[in-house]
């Protein structure tokens, strides 16, 4: 027998459905780059979670492409290796025989992974890397560290084919060298060159933080390009935060028209920020 208060929750659920329709036809066609934490990969339902919202955003029109991480599962299979890792300035040395295993966690396990997920859920991905038809190309990042790769040049034909089909790009973040060298490259930094190339609407990072935050520890939803220099050299911005800023900024002045930081452990995150007026996270815009 139908209650009272089933009623009341179909009437509000009916009320947020009409109340994301101007949101719905603001992102109708647009393409939005998201960056998915290896983190949240290792557990199952938040996996399941992102997979749906990623399927629903796909079915009323937009256009999503992923690009993923996965460090906690290549420093699985390191160990399970016994490969040892050298580090430099706090970063982790790719030397040839790591590189191979970071390609065969990020390509095969991972991104596989994930492409299931979207799949089982009722939509159509398909997974690739940045070395796929010449998706990512790029120079060391820095000689001390091996085949960590910084993109210096995006072809995005093959993305913007497999979206005009209704196809789900799922993206791990390996690149080439011009000597055909295999790349490492970090997540954050892959997807926003990959949404800067393709002129995307929005570029999603999603953390494990709610967003920027000011010197009182409140997190700013809006963001120009000077707040962040400002912020950053106030030392407000300060650790990890500053190279996601810095990925939003390199973004934003390629042509994204906003990029968000936004907290991915919050249920349904991607969808708070595209389809409410409150969106999940801090903005950041040119001006």
């Amino acid at each position: 027998m139908k209650t009272r208060s089933m009623k009341s929750d179909w009437i509000a659920t009916a009320r947020t459905l009409s109340e994301a329709v101007p949101f719905l036809r603001r992102y109708d066609d647009a393409i939005v780059v998201v960056k998915f934490g290896g983190h949240a990969m290792g557990d199952a339902e938040a996996l399941a979670s992102f997979a749906r919202d990623i399927v629903l955003m796909r079915q009323v029109g937009v256009n999503p492409v992923i690009v993923h991480g996965g460090g906690p599962m290549i420093n699985d299979m390191l160990a399970k290796l016994d490969i040892k890792s050298e580090f430099v300035k706090g970063k982790r040395v790719t030397d040839a025989a790591t590189v191979e295993v970071v390609e065969m966690v990020l390509s095969g396990l991972v991104n596989k992974r994930l492409v299931q997920a979207i799949n089982g859920e009722g939509g159509r991905a398909i997974g690739l890397s940045g070395k796929d038809a010449n998706l990512i190309v790029c120079d060391p990042a820095d000689p001390e560290l091996g085949f960590v790769g910084d993109p210096v040049e995006v072809t995005p034909d093959t993305l913007l084919q497999l979206v005009r089909s209704e196809i789900i790009p799922v993206i791990a973040p390996i690149g080439t060298g011009r000597e055909g060298e295999t790349y490492n490259i970090n997540g954050d930094t892959a997807a926003g060159a990959i949404a800067a190339a393709l002129k995307a609407d929005r570029l999603l990072l999603l953390t494990d933080v709610a967003g920027v935050k000011d010197a009182d520890g409140k997190v700013v939803t809006e963001l120009t390009v000077e707040h962040i220099a400002e912020m950053t050299e106030s030392g407000v911005i300060a650790g990890g935060m500053i190279p996601k800023t810095e990925t939003c900024v390199a973004a934003v002045k390629g042509g994204v028209r906003a990029a968000v930081i936004l907290d991915g452990r919050a249920p349904n995150a991607c969808l708070l920020e595209l389809f409410t007026e409150h969106g999940a996270g801090s903005m950041i815009r040119s001006g």
